[in-house]
């Protein structure tokens, strides 16, 4: 599927309607649309909203840019992107808003603006939403998709900014990460590189380095899956596998855009159904990719445990 141009509009794709004029909470921002130079007071440049607070920030885009990321915990994508987000908005100084949206913690949102597939990324510009880019993208490019939300945003007359009320600063001020590891930072370059085979032999040298490195394996978990899909033809590896559903290189490529496109169940049931019709001595790498998923969705979510209790049933 490819993405809309940013700068189009996404007119019938998005319905924000019945989120408009709800009753709202007490407002944790202040400012409303205004000339150019306006500017509107918030807690924090990177937000996080929910069904009942939504209303607000599509006030607060008359007056600034907002930036929608909508998100998963269990999104591996969704965990390289996000660190991204939050480091250019914080250095663009309140030019732009960031409203972090938890996709299974909001299911209005998540209708409204179908996010059939995460990360998904958005904007609003006058309470109006336009359409940004779908999966993890390097920081290059969110950088110049950023410049062409601005760009929009003047033509609207959406020029002000946002200033924080509390302890956090701009980019002069916020505190420092903790310096990452050279391997990890190794890896960290080349993902935003979008050099993921690069990325993935960086994690796996820190594995070797050290065997119990839980971030380290975390990475190399959702590297190897960006890897796997980024030249993928995702209408030629949803061809393949439906005319070949025993082959297991074309089911394993499906249940990669299963997950990448954030359908996890769908992901798992490819898989444990193809584990299922197989021979013991082919079972392997199904198994292999399955565990390896697992991994990345986290042993504590509820889809995680039902697959792992289908496939111990399969198992034994």
């Amino acid at each position: 599927m490819t993405d809309p141009a940013p700068g189009a509009v996404l007119r019938g794709a998005v319905d924000l309607s019945s989120l408009r004029n709800r009753p709202q909470p007490p407002a944790t921002a202040e400012g409303t649309a205004g000339p150019a130079g306006a500017e509107a007071s918030v807690p924090s440049l990177v937000l996080d909203v929910t069904d009942a607070t939504f209303p607000q920030v599509l006030e607060l885009s008359r007056v600034v840019p907002i930036v929608v990321d909508l998100w998963a915990e269990w999104c591996g994508p969704c965990k390289q992107l996000s660190p991204i987000l939050e480091k250019v908005v914080r250095e663009l100084g309140g030019r732009i808003v960031l409203a972090k949206v938890d996709v299974d913690a909001n299911p209005q949102l998540s209708q409204a603006f179908r996010a059939q597939s995460i990360p998904l990324v958005v904007a609003l510009v006058a309470g109006q939403p336009v359409p940004m880019f779908t999966g993890a993208v390097p920081e290059q490019q969110v950088r110049e998709v950023f410049a062409q939300l601005l760009q929009i945003a003047a033509q609207q007359g959406v020029t002000g900014t946002a200033s924080v009320s509390g302890d956090e600063g701009g980019p002069a001020t916020a505190p420092e990460e903790p310096e990452l590891p050279p391997l990890h930072a190794e890896a960290f370059d080349a993902i935003e590189a979008g050099d993921y085979v690069r990325a993935v032999s960086a994690y796996e040298r820190a594995l070797a380095e050290n065997p119990r490195d839980a971030d380290a394996r975390a990475g190399l978990g959702q590297v190897r899956l960006l890897a796997r899909v980024q030249e993928a033809d995702p209408q030629a590896v949803r061809d393949a596998a439906a005319a070949n559903p025993l082959e297991i290189p074309a089911q394993l490529a499906a249940a990669d855009l299963d997950m990448t496109g954030g359908h996890v169940e769908d992901a798992f049931g490819r898989l444990l159904e193809l584990f299922a019709a197989l021979p013991d001595p082919e079972r392997a790498p199904v198994r292999e990719r399955l565990l390896e998923l697992f991994a990345l969705v986290g042993d504590a979510d509820p889809r995680v445990i039902r697959a792992r209790g289908q496939l111990a049933s399969l198992l034994f």
